[in-house]
This record gives C-alpha cells, structure tokens and sequence, in this order.
C-alpha cells in the first residue's frame, strides 16, 4: 500500500534505464541538510496531526517483523519476496520484514478492541528487496498505514469517498502550512476529483495505465482513482495488481465499475505527472475474500491464522490504505528525487548525474 504504484516511463533512452528524474533545471526548495531534516519533521507532524483529526485515529506502535507462517505480511502484487531472517536459536523460524501493514493492523483493530468509527495509525518502516529503484521508489518503504472499525453495512462506495475526501483535507491542509513556512505556491485544487479506472479505459483504451494517470491528474490537479487490481476481459490488469486479501476490487459500484479501492493521486509541480500519495479501500469480507483468492490462484491462504481469523468473524470490517510519509515530503517540498528526503541505495551512475544537476541524495545514496 502507499507506496505500490506510480513507475513513470519517459522517453528519455538511459535516463529510464538509470532511474532518474525528468528534470533539466532543479533548484531544492529547501536547502541545508539541517534545515531539510526540520521541514522533514514539520511535513511529517503536520500531516499526521491532521490525519488523526480528521478520520479519527490514535497512533499505535508497529513491528518490524512478522512470522512467515502467520499469513500476516502484505503480498503486495503476489511476486515480492520479503527480506527474511532466521533468529540464531530458532533457525528453523522464518520472520519476515513487512512490505506493508495491510493486514496485521486489521488484526490489530481487533487487538485493540477499536470502536467502529475510530482507527489507528502506524509509522511504518519496512524493506521492499524487489521494489523498483528509481527516483520515486526505493528499497526502504515508510508510510502512514492506518485502518478504521466500520460496520458490514459501512462497506459502500460512499464510505469510501467520505474517507477520502478527509485525507484529502489533512492533504490540503499541510500543503498550506508547507508552503506558508518554506515560501512555495500552492498546486492543489480545493476539491478532490473521484475518477474510476473503469471509465478511463473506456475512454481512453488504448492508453497506458500511467498515461491516463497523467491525463486526470493535469487536468484536475489531484484525483482518486477507484477500482485498482483485477483484470480485464482480455485477462490483461485492469489498471495495477492488489493482492487478494486485503482491498476489496470486485464488488460493484453504482457507476457500473466494481472495486471499492483507489489510488490517491496528484500532480507534482517539478516532475510534471501523476504522483501518487496513497492506496487504500473497504477491505475485504468473507465473501470477497473468498472470491478473489480463487481468482488470483492461491485459495491455500484461507488456512493461514490471519485469514481464519477474518472468514470466522473475529477480525472486524474496516478500512484502510498507506500513505507514504518520504513520497508525502517529496511532493510538499518539492522534491526531484525520493532520495533526497531518505537514506536509501541508488545507481551509483544515477548518483553522479543527480550530483551534477544539484540532487542531492541523503547520504549520497549510496547506503553508508
């Protein structure tokens, strides 16, 4: 979640290759690495403050690692491996970095003994070993994930909106407070334009997914984009990969689409295309559960503990989504390069070039 899409291709022969932003002229908006590590925090605080404020949220702590067997890491796509580890006593254990927290914190609403209509929110740090490296991606994942108590008769796509359009406010709100305080222009419109994958490719067939990402998000400014994951009638992907338990991407919706998820995109001012800020959705029920295992070939899961858990009723309805806390930063400071705003590893060749255009990586990115 937060952090699974937005892999633009340009044109531009060795710069694809190299990951590099589409940028010519670059002047960082905030400069000093001290003074970046500030605006870091009072990016970060801002947003988090709103977002609790608004969907009604409490902060809650996080792990780092989850046992294999548990069936509680996020799949992502279905083909990540996660980084795992064998502790020294137990060598036959295998835990497992999470790519997300899209299911443990489902569990932890149970855990929690959460009301519906309150949530929680992690600060989520994880590893991503088979992630795209590039200047919008990185091995290293940090995001907000969160998830709210909702009743089964909540599972809507006006709940859906209603969510949304809160974010988008603590979105709006922090924009204003990052720009007042660093000196920028606001780029975002006041209201949030809902959009569905179903009707852009209708449409617009024979565009690319990114391509009408880039279509909405010029037109309007910032877009949330419903029905993610599943395919077409041609078995092609409807628009990007969701994992089958967790999102809920086949229920119907009164546009005649199905799936009761989105992406929340923007436009980002410097790199001048879509960029998005977060995934999220109604989760799945026992039904849709069930029904998409079977369609994504894997209905073996049902007998981890977590899904047992989620078909015999004991983990509530809810929902929830990612939101990248260094994609967050590198929209609101305007920032060319995700490296800019956290340690990662990067091209040593993409290092030298983003060197001489004055991207300068945290720790050069090449992970001291």
């Amino acid at each position: 979640e937060g952090e699974v899409g937005c892999c633009v291709c340009f044109a531009m022969g060795s710069v694809v290759d190299l990951g590099l932003p589409p940028v010519e002229t670059y002047k960082p908006a905030v400069s000093g690495l001290l003074k970046l590590e500030e605006a870091l925090l009072f990016v970060k605080k801002t947003f988090e403050d709103n977002l609790k404020e608004n969907v009604g949220l409490t902060r809650v702590s996080a792990p780092l690692f989850l046992n294999k067997d548990s069936g509680f890491n996020d799949n992502l796509n279905g083909v990540e491996k996660p980084a795992t580890f064998h502790p020294r006593d137990y060598p036959d254990l295998s835990l497992e970095v999470p790519h997300s927290l899209a299911k443990w914190k489902r569990w932890a609403l149970h855990y929690y003994d959460v009301p519906v209509g309150r949530g929680i929110v992690t600060d989520f740090r994880g590893i991503r070993a088979d992630d795209d490296i590039d200047y919008t991606h990185s091995l290293y994942v940090d995001q907000w994930d969160w998830e709210k108590s909702i009743g089964q008769d909540s599972r809507t796509v006006e709940t859906l909106k209603e969510t949304v359009t809160k974010i988008y406010s603590a979105v709006l709100e922090t924009e204003r407070a990052a720009c007042k305080r660093f000196g920028m222009e606001p780029s975002l419109p006041e209201t949030l334009h809902f959009a569905s994958t179903d009707e852009m490719i209708a449409q617009h067939p024979d565009a690319s997914p990114k391509e009408r990402e880039n279509m909405l998000c010029e037109k309007y400014g910032a877009v949330f984009l419903m029905g993610i994951g599943g395919n077409k009638a041609d078995g092609t992907l409807r628009h990007d990969g969701r994992a089958p338990d967790y999102d809920d991407w086949i229920s119907p919706r009164p546009d005649g689409g199905t799936g009761l998820n989105g992406d929340l995109l923007v436009w980002h001012p410097v790199l001048k295309h879509a960029f998005e800020l977060s995934s999220m959705g109604i989760r799945v029920d026992k039904d849709t559960l069930l029904k998409q295992l079977d369609l994504c070939g894997c209905p073996e899961r049902k007998e981890f503990v977590w899904h047992k858990m989620l078909l015999e009723g004991v983990i509530p309805q809810s929902i929830g989504g990612g939101i990248g806390q260094s994609r967050m930063c590198q929209f609101m400071l305007r920032a060319a390069h995700i490296g800019e705003l956290q340690y990662g590893w990067y091209n040593p060749k993409s290092v030298e070039i983003c060197k001489e255009k004055d991207i300068k990586l945290l720790g050069l990115g090449e992970g001291f």
